[in-house]
């Protein structure tokens, strides 16, 4: 099970290197999607947390 978990790791990041190569803009707003869902979602456990607290 191991090889397959690293099968899908080196498909992983081939396709993520071959997309930063031949569309790097893309894959820039792409990261920057991912950024602020993570943000987001930070954000919003923060405020959770705060009313929860109140």
């Amino acid at each position: 099970m191991k090889w397959v978990k690293r099968i899908a790791l080196a498909v992983v990041i081939g396709f993520a290197l071959f997309y930063t190569i031949t569309r790097p803009e893309d894959a820039a707003s792409a990261v920057q999607g991912a950024v602020a869902a993570v943000w987001g979602a930070v954000e919003s456990v923060g405020t959770f947390f705060t009313s929860l607290a109140s």
